[in-house]
């Protein structure tokens, strides 16, 4: 894929959902000038063909990562965790439908990595994500306050995050994550606009609420905590996390990697990360060059060459050998 279609293509990726893109509109492609017929033809087709690929692809988009900002206040989890028994206390089928207080995060960004060499483009790509974040944040400190509660249709309840001058630093890192892992071929990214929230509770976690009449979740059930001021998570970390594998002892999500942003001293485990990466991505560039050079007819030439002149050293096959008289 060239560099120009693969940018055009993934500038398409920003409006979602994807099932609903009309990509070969939103890349922009127009006709090819007549100047060499047979040459434009081809060129249109193989766009043509890439575009459907990609089409193929983003069909199945189903998003099982996201980058999570971790709540590790503790201020923050006992005042969900009263609200949480507080519900729990009027209708107790609810207690199905909670978040674990060791799972609440901030997400902010869901993307598709299906194989073991995508999770490594999606570590590479959070890598490069820090020094845009630490930009964006210009070195302040960066608390996020919780107060209220929101909900989705009233069959997801959150805790909102204030409003502030907060909300729109959120959403330039989240456009800033959402550029960077694109820029990898990610499909990455949601049809929603950016709401930061902390879930809390989920009806979907309980199916069976539905059919002992829980079909929405009651207002009345929270209302002591609708103006409630929850604390402040001070962003200092976002890791990539997986959906669906095993989370840890903690109630956290699976993590593949982490970024520490701001002053806070790594931790030997940040450092190691770091240079596990680093040392990922120089041996992808070689790797990469090693390949480029395999590539090139002289280069397989010189190998079929070599390889013709090993055998004749060796002499005769065996078999050859064998039939003389």
């Amino acid at each position: 894929m060239s560099d120009d279609l693969e940018a055009s293509i993934m500038n398409s990726l920003v409006d979602m959902p994807f099932a609903t893109v009309d990509i070969e509109d939103d890349c922009g492609i127009t006709d090819v000038p007549q100047i060499n017929l047979k040459k434009s033809q081809e060129k249109e087709w193989n766009r043509k063909n890439e575009i459907k690929k990609i089409k193929r692809k983003l069909k199945g988009y189903q998003p099982n990562y996201f980058l999570s900002i971790p709540i590790t206040n503790k201020e923050i989890t006992s005042g969900i965790k009263t609200l949480q028994n507080e519900i729990i206390q009027q209708d107790g089928r609810l207690a199905r439908a909670m978040v674990g207080v060791g799972a609440l995060h901030v997400t902010v960004l869901v993307m598709q990595l299906l194989n073991k060499e995508e999770v490594s483009a999606g570590i590479d790509a959070l890598w490069e994500l820090k020094p845009s974040v630490e930009e964006i944040l210009q070195g302040q400190r960066w608390p996020l306050p919780f107060q209220g509660i929101g909900t989705f249709g009233n069959q997801v309840a959150f805790v909102q995050l204030a409003e502030g001058e907060h909300v729109q630093t959120l959403l330039e890192i989240a456009e800033a994550a959402k550029r960077t892992f694109q820029q990898k071929g990610i499909l990455a990214g949601e049809s929603r606009s950016f709401r930061p929230h902390l879930t809390f509770m989920k009806l979907s976690k309980a199916r069976g609420l539905h059919k002992q009449g829980v079909k929405k979740i009651d207002p009345n059930l929270y209302e002591k905590f609708t103006d409630h001021r929850f604390g402040e998570e001070v962003l200092h970390r976002i890791d990539l996390c997986s959906m669906l594998k095993k989370k840890q002892s903690t109630g956290y999500y699976h993590c593949e990697s982490s970024i520490v942003i701001g002053e806070e001293p790594p931790g030997i485990q940040s450092l190691i990360n770091e240079a596990l990466c680093r040392e990922r991505m120089r041996l992808k560039a070689k790797v990469k060059q090693i390949k480029e050079l395999l590539l090139q007819p002289e280069t397989q030439a010189k190998i079929r060459r070599e390889l013709l002149e090993g055998a004749l050293a060796h002499g005769p096959p065996a078999a050859a050998l064998a039939q003389r008289p």
